[in-house]
C-alpha cells in the first residue's frame, strides 16, 4: 500500500513539473496586436488561397458574423469608441449611405448632390481586422495566438469607381476584458 501511494505521488509530481514546465516555456510576445487581413483577394493571377477565403467558407463566415450581430445574439461595438451597438444601429450601420453630384436632367442642367443608400451585401466585406494576443514557446518557437476581437471592414470606393480604402463596421469580441480595456 505504501508502495502505490509513493508511486501515485510521484507521479504527480511528475505530471505538475511537466505542466508548470510548459506554461513556463511560454512567453507573451504581446498583450494586444491589431492587424487587417484580406479575405477576398481580387488578384486573379494568384494561388486561390493568397490573402483569400475560399469563396463558400468566406461567405458563411462573414453570414454568421452579420447574422449573430443583426439579431443580438453576439454583442457588437462602435469601432472607435468601443461602446455597445443597439441592434437598430447595427441595422444602420449596414446600409452604405453615399453622396455624389450628378448633371441636373432638367434645364439649367446644374451639378446636383444626390444620396444614395445602399444596402451592404456580405460580398462586400473584404477584410477583417483582427485584435490578438500572441504568446510562443522559447523552446520550439511555436506559437500561440488568441484572437480578442474582430472587426469586419468593406471597401470605399470614389464616384469614378476607385478604391478610397475599407472602413471598419463593428468590433466583436471574444474576450472579457474587452472592450473595457480598449476605452482606457
Amino acid at each position: 500500500m505504501k508502495k502505490f501511494i509513493f508511486i501515485s505521488v510521484a507521479l504527480s509530481m511528475v505530471l505538475l513539473s511537466c505542466k508548470s514546465g510548459e506554461s513556463a516555456d511560454k512567453d507573451l510576445v504581446t498583450k494586444r496586436i491589431q492587424y487587417d487581413v484580406v479575405i477576398q483577394n481580387p488578384e486573379t493571377d494568384m494561388d486561390w488561397w493568397v490573402q483569400n477565403v475560399e469563396g463558400s467558407n468566406r461567405e458563411k463566415l462573414i453570414r454568421t458574423i452579420i447574422q449573430q450581430v443583426s439579431e443580438g445574439e453576439v454583442k457588437a461595438y462602435d469601432f472607435q469608441s468601443c461602446k455597445p451597438y443597439s441592434v437598430s444601429e447595427i441595422k444602420e450601420i449596414m446600409r452604405r449611405t453615399d453622396s455624389i453630384s450628378m448633371e441636373s436632367p432638367i434645364p439649367p442642367y446644374d451639378m446636383v448632390d444626390t444620396v444614395l443608400v445602399t444596402e451592404i451585401r456580405l460580398s462586400d466585406i473584404k477584410k477583417l481586422r483582427f485584435l490578438e494576443e500572441w504568446s510562443m514557446n522559447s523552446k520550439t518557437l511555436a506559437f500561440t495566438k488568441k484572437v480578442a476581437g474582430l472587426c469586419p471592414m468593406v471597401e470605399r470606393h470614389s464616384d469614378s469607381g476607385e478604391l478610397l480604402g475599407y472602413k471598419p463596421l463593428f468590433w466583436v469580441f471574444f474576450d472579457d476584458k474587452y472592450p473595457a480595456e480598449l476605452q482606457q
